[in-house]
């Protein structure tokens, strides 16, 4: 395999390729401020507890990425950092010994950087200000912060003193969701919901403004509404929305790009998205991959993801064996015929945009992409959520036993509450871990990450799963060694 230049800051043209640096956000302490009548307008399906998902939880997936991607910043300092005197906050860029590893990134850290400018600051204060609707005396309070101060609370939208002056933006710990690295290129995305608005604000000027972008900015590509869209009644305009967020959006080959059709990305969107690929050279192909527009679903990787070149972990009812996998038969008693899932699955090519090409089954589509467009070697295989068996398949997509972060081939980081799962894991020949036992491992000198192979990772994931997103959805990788 060849690896990508340790000079390149940007380069993804897989999802399994090793895993060189990704952007994460460690939860903040605007996740703590959910309110239950907030809870829904804010994207999330509960309330959760902020210090168990941080200490118990995202703590093991930050120690975990940096051991992968980073050792040297966390390799001989286990027991300092887990004493129970320090407050093991050590993964907040405001924590006066937070790692700062340039392979593991927090967008906190970035934006408070950028900040130290006076020019950017001003701009960005007024955006935000702007978009929240705040009073001129509250603007002039953000003016009078100093960076790191400052970066939190347009995060979290709290002031050092603990006044909460506008809602948090809670799903920022899904960062996958804020853009996309497709080869040399940057996707913003173009968030669904309202909640989420200021993510993509704060997202747009750390990638125009930080130093690490500087030789990527005219490969940052933008999606915008429709020409004239402003002129477009309130009835009309949610037809024709150019909303696409990045769970939507997977780089499977250096020339193919797949994006659903879903809760949160829309068809005109893909329109966009395919016209600004193809003629910048970005990719040959993209395949839309329509699914139901449902909060159970919302985004394609909360459905199937990559786990090597040739296999892959996959929702069994969106499956050609859907209706083996999806058994509803006792809610036809009840006078409810079982419903159909039917997918959509059309590919583009440059070229030949007017004679797409069509999939019958998502099986199918990821297998051409196995043999064809990644030349794997061995057969294409599937693992199913929930190993295929009902109501486990539902139950256990749900809590994202579908949405699994590779940090190199055949490694891949789950949640460990996907008990079915991890068992078809196990049952294709994988070694299932605990993640706090592979980190002592790491740090006993017991195995190298080079060496790790064919193994899931599980994260506790009790909070984590409360806020619909797996170890995917946490993860924005920027920077993969080349797949072929």
């Amino acid at each position: 395999m060849e690896k990508t230049n340790d000079t390149q800051r940007i380069h993804v043209d897989s999802e399994v390729g090793r895993l060189r640096r990704v952007i994460i956000h460690s939860p903040d302490k605007g996740l703590g401020k959910i309110i239950p009548t907030k809870a829904q307008d804010w994207l999330f399906e509960d309330i959760v507890h902020l210090e168990t998902m941080r200490k118990k939880e995202y703590d093991y997936y930050v120690k975990t990425l940096l051991y992968f991607l980073d050792p040297g910043k966390i390799k001989g300092k286990l027991q300092e950092i887990d004493d129970p005197k320090n407050n093991r906050a050590f993964y907040k860029p405001s924590h006066p010994d937070y790692f700062n590893s340039d392979k593991v990134v927090d967008p906190e850290f970035l934006l408070s950087q950028i900040l130290d400018s006076k020019e950017i600051k001003d701009r960005l204060v007024a955006a935000v200000c702007a978009h929240e609707r705040v009073s001129y005396a509250i603007q002039t309070q953000l003016h009078a912060l100093p960076p790191s101060d400052l970066a939190i609370t347009l995060i979290t939208g709290i002031l050092p003193d603990g006044k909460m002056i506008f809602g948090p933006v809670p799903n920022f710990i899904f960062t996958r969701d804020i853009g996309i690295t497709i080869n040399k290129h940057i996707m913003l995305t173009r968030p669904a919901k309202q909640a989420r608005t200021r993510e993509g604000i704060l997202t747009k000027f750390i990638l125009f403004n930080h130093p690490h972008f500087a030789e990527y900015r005219n490969n940052i590509i933008e999606i915008t509404d429709l020409d004239e869209f402003f002129l477009l009644d309130d009835e009309e305009k949610p037809f024709k929305a150019v909303t696409v967020e990045g769970g939507d959006v997977m780089t499977v080959a250096p020339n193919h790009l797949l994006i659903g059709c879903s809760e949160r990305t829309t068809i005109h969107a893909i329109n966009q998205v395919i016209h600004e690929l193809f003629e910048r050279n970005v990719v040959d192909k993209v395949t839309m991959v329509k699914i139901p527009k449902r909060r159970a679903y919302m985004h394609i990787d909360t459905t199937f993801t990559q786990v090597k070149k040739n296999m892959w972990v996959i929702f069994g009812p969106f499956s050609r064996y859907g209706k083996e996998m999806d058994r509803r038969e006792l809610l036809e008693g009840l006078g409810h015929p079982p419903e159909t899932i039917k997918l959509e699955l059309v590919q583009f090519e440059k070229g030949k945009e007017g004679n797409p090409r069509k999939f019958e089954s998502l099986e199918d589509l990821l297998d051409d992409i196995s043999q064809k467009d990644l030349k794997s070697t061995e057969p294409t295989e599937f693992i199913w959520s929930g190993g295929g068996e009902f109501p486990y398949g539902q139950r256990e997509q749900w809590t994202d036993s579908c949405n699994v972060l590779a940090v190199k081939e055949g490694v891949v980081i789950g949640y460990d509450r996907n008990d079915k799962t991890a068992e078809a894991f196990q049952e294709k020949g994988f070694d299932i871990i605990r993640a706090e036992d592979l980190i002592q491992k790491f740090e006993n000198d017991e195995i190298q990450p080079e060496e790790v192979e064919n193994t899931l990772i599980l994260l506790p994931s009790g909070e984590l799963s409360r806020a619909r997103g797996g170890s995917h959805c946490i993860s924005m990788p920027i920077l993969r060694d080349r797949i072929l």
